[in-house]
């Protein structure tokens, strides 16, 4: 190395060698083996043995050898995720207590999105295998039937989310999408609102996306209204989005009474549509949306929506996953509850 200030060169320091193992264990006055229980199974040592062992950890700074344990234990103890998106909170709570359980349990997390592509989730899921993750969790069962066949052929454990379906073969913890909506639908046609629009997320690669809409025909169909009486539009969940296909409805020949949203994200963006087209929510127009994040009970008015059991979800999914790497018997898929939560931007049709 030169110094350039003196053009001198001058020498590089020795790089200092990583503690071992076996420093460890000699500083701390005990064997390689109770510094391994200290450090894998802390339970199982004596608080004071503990403590002195884990201050020469600190003191030293040393970190396990992550390739050699792995290499030996045939296990890597990281479980990855994959979720449609980072962009916003619809997935945050869920994960944040994913990566909670899976910490009681000794696992480690990965992350990666898939942006809502069914082929950029396949390569990530050949990734996510490849760098050796011991499991993983999925959003919702559409996908590649090739991703489910790498899987297979692989005896990767994984579970589904956000999704649920009494039939499935896969392990899935999540809530019925199509009924959630349905009976918040429900509510909406029992206000006497008719003319009905829909902003949902593209339905070709999301399940969710599809079942949502199908509930708000259910609950169309049970009042008289045919599909074809709703106004339906799909566009990728953001709240700009959700402003811009909001104001192209009221632009257009068919003015709705209500708005149902297909989640949180696009409902508050209709809203701030309809405030600047001069609407009073829920005077003029009520809107609804989906997955109760927190930003739906701090918009105003308060966004009406349906809970979706985020936290519940990751804990769940995560002790599923501990579960069947440790030999457990499969479990049978979970179906969880949602509820609707009624706030201020649902109400009757005007004069009514």
């Amino acid at each position: 190395m030169v110094d350039r200030t003196t053009n001198r060169r001058v020498a590089r320091k020795p790089a200092t060698p990583s503690p071992t193992l076996q420093d460890v264990a000699q500083a701390a006055g005990v064997s390689t083996a109770t510094v391994s229980r200290c450090l894998n199974s802390p339970e199982l040592v004596v608080e004071q043995t503990r403590e002195r062992v884990l201050a020469v950890v600190q003191e030293l700074g040393y970190a396990p050898n992550f390739g050699a344990r792995a290499l030996a234990a045939k296990r890597t103890n990281t479980i990855g995720a994959i979720i449609p998106t980072m962009e916003n909170a619809i997935f945050a709570r869920g994960l944040q207590a994913f990566q909670e359980e899976l910490a009681r349990h000794g696992l480690t997390l990965l992350v990666a999105s898939s942006s809502y592509s069914p082929k950029l989730e396949e390569e990530q899921i050949r990734t996510l295998l490849a760098r050796g993750a011991d499991a993983l969790l999925l959003i919702g069962f559409e996908r590649s039937a090739r991703a489910y066949e790498l899987l297979q052929q692989r005896g990767v454990p994984y579970v589904i989310a956000w999704a649920y379906s009494a039939g499935s073969d896969h392990h899935a913890i999540g809530f019925d999408n199509r009924a959630a909506m349905r009976a918040l639908a429900r509510q909406v046609f029992g206000l006497g609102h008719r003319d009905v629009a829909i902003i949902a997320a593209p339905m070709d690669s999301n399940d969710r996306a599809r079942e949502r809409v199908l509930g708000i025909w259910d609950a169309a169909a049970e009042v008289g209204l045919d599909r074809d009486a709703l106004t339906l539009v799909q566009t990728p969940y953001s709240i700009e989005n959700g402003a811009r296909v909001m104001a192209e409805i009221l632009a257009g020949p068919r003015q709705p009474t209500a708005v149902m949203c297909g989640n949180d994200v696009l409902a508050v963006g209709a809203m701030g549509a309809a405030r600047a087209a001069g609407l009073s929510v829920p005077g003029d127009l009520s809107i609804t949306g989906f997955d109760d994040i927190e930003i739906a009970g701090i918009v105003t008015p308060g966004l009406t929506t349906v809970h979706v059991p985020h936290r519940q979800m990751g804990i769940e999914a995560a002790r599923v996953l501990a579960t069947l790497l440790s030999g457990g018997a499969p479990p049978v898929p979970l179906l969880l509850e949602t509820q609707i939560i009624s706030r201020a931007s649902l109400g009757p049709v005007s004069g009514t």
